[in-house]
């Protein structure tokens, strides 16, 4: 507040000295004046400690305004009235990842080979070339098989293959897969298929399948690698083991699923040994194939199709195999 030292005008018609009056009202001025002073002080004191405002806070209105972004946390940006501020992206905190489980697969590694490619189909002068599989020459890939509706076996073994990777990684497991859905346009061929499985060191590989043959034929079976020793292939190190790993899918495969071993091949044990697929011949690590059902089947058909199934068929293969790792 601003006071006016400058002396007021004489009063109208007044005898008296005017410097005397206005010497007198001054002095009683003055001292009103220093008397409130103090108290005005205090109270400002007080004021600005309440109200959080600094040195440069504004003097001239009833309030005063915020510097800029002073009610912005660090790397906010400003907002428009009425709306809520938005964080940079880069002070944003990351996602924490979370810690991969721990189970009795901790530190094992498994391969798991989702049979066939959608995209075979439209291209097959690719997975018709020849390659080498030890024993003999034979096709890159195949189509593989479907349901009388049309429901390929490509669809299926990776639909089985997605589920027994998030069952094998609740385990523990490293799980990789050789291919993911439309990462590629076909394959891959068997034999690269293979050498993955070879490359991870993995402690077990699953290929899987379902079979394309006629009505009345039902189960499902696993097929075992023969005692191969020709050009690339040599399975004698993988023989035994990848019987041990056959023996055990197929057992909670059957328990979990309530499928019966196939009623067309393997003397009703489930378990087939062959030496004319490359997936097996080449590699190095204990590996089987497991045909789930019968696709051409209209009963095996209803099941592969079926979500709840599959759930089923892709927990029974994980059981298997944590039985044969020692879990």
């Amino acid at each position: 507040m601003r006071y006016d030292d400058s002396p007021p005008p004489p009063e109208s018609g007044s005898s008296a000295d005017p410097d005397r009056h206005w010497f007198t009202r001054r002095s009683t001025l003055v001292v009103g004046i220093a008397a409130l002073a103090p108290a005005c002080l205090a109270g400002w004191v007080l004021t600005q400690t309440l109200s959080g405002a600094g040195p440069d806070a504004s003097r001239s209105g009833p309030a005063a305004q915020p510097a800029s972004h002073s009610s912005l946390a660090p790397g906010q940006r400003d907002a428009k009235p009425g709306s809520t501020p938005t964080t940079s992206p880069t002070t944003t905190a990351a996602a924490p990842v979370p810690a991969p489980a721990k189970g009795p697969l901790t530190g094992k590694t498994v391969v798991v080979d989702p049979g066939h490619n959608t995209g075979n189909f439209k291209h097959t002068d690719e997975i018709d070339q020849q390659v080498d599989i030890g024993t003999n020459r034979k096709e890159c890939d195949t189509t593989g098989t479907t349901t009388n509706s049309g429901y390929m076996e490509a669809e299926f073994t990776m639909d089985v293959s997605k589920r027994l990777r998030t069952a094998l990684e609740s385990q523990g497991a490293k799980v990789v897969l050789t291919h993911e859905t439309g990462a590629r346009a076909w394959g891959p061929c068997i034999t690269e298929r293979a050498r993955i499985g070879n490359e991870a060191n993995a402690d077990a590989v699953v290929s899987v399948h379902a079979d394309g043959v006629s009505a009345g034929n039902r189960g499902f079976h696993i097929i075992l690698p023969a005692k191969v020793k020709s050009g690339a292939a040599d399975t004698a190190k993988i023989v035994g083991p990848s019987r041990e790993l056959g023996e055990r899918i197929a057992g909670n495969f059957a328990r979990t699923t309530g499928s019966a071993p196939a009623n067309y091949l393997g003397g009703g044990s489930g378990l087939v040994v062959r030496d004319d697929l490359g997936g097996l011949n080449l590699s190095t690590r204990p590996k089987v194939f497991i045909e789930c059902g019968n696709m051409r089947d209209a009963k095996d058909a209803a099941q592969l199709t079926s979500p709840e199934w599959r759930q089923k068929a892709a927990q029974g293969i994980a059981d298997g195999i944590v039985g044969f790792l020692g879990g």
